[in-house]
């Protein structure tokens, strides 16, 4: 079983965010892979990775960092891939990786989640995948739906809850 898609992280202590994506992508049934690798720290394993993840068959890569948070950006300057960036908050809320992962030059764009957005980043890469695959659209579509009905249930359970002044 070859990955298509990558989750990629600064270090491992990014584990707990970027959990939500794993078990988002191994719920759908799409295959991937984890990495933990340093724009700063392992610049040249990060060039290998970028380089080889095409001929390897991924087809997105989800990259998640902290503070500066050059990592997602280094990835997308080398790929042609679709990058999606998860600012890890480490520091600053969050507010410094954030900003140095949505603010690419033209060029080098990375489509940019919510800090700690690491589900998002799982459905938005499954949502590319399944531009070619409609087994995947439609178990996203069935996804969709459940959580329209998780919240007509919550408006049911709304309703029986009593106020003196609520008048619904």
């Amino acid at each position: 079983m070859l990955p298509l898609v990558s989750i990629i992280m600064g270090s491992t202590s990014d584990l707990v965010v970027m959990e939500k994506a794993a078990k988002w992508l191994d719920e759908m049934e799409i295959p991937f892979e984890m990495h933990a690798l340093s724009a700063h720290r392992t610049p040249a394993e990060v060039e290998a990775f970028a380089k080889g993840a095409k001929e390897r068959g991924v087809k997105v890569i989800i990259a998640a960092a902290g503070m500066a948070a050059h990592l997602c950006g280094v990835i997308a300057s080398m790929t042609s891939l679709p990058v999606i960036g998860v600012p890890i908050n480490s520091s600053l809320d969050g507010m410094d990786a954030l900003l140095a992962i949505v603010q690419m030059p033209p060029g080098v764009p990375v489509a940019t989640v919510g800090i700690n957005g690491a589900l998002n980043a799982g459905i938005l890469a499954a949502q590319i995948l399944s531009t070619g695959d409609e087994k995947l659209r439609e178990k996203l579509a069935v996804y969709k739906e459940n959580l329209k009905e998780k919240i007509v249930k919550a408006n049911e359970e709304l309703a029986q809850i009593h106020f003196t002044y609520k008048t619904n």
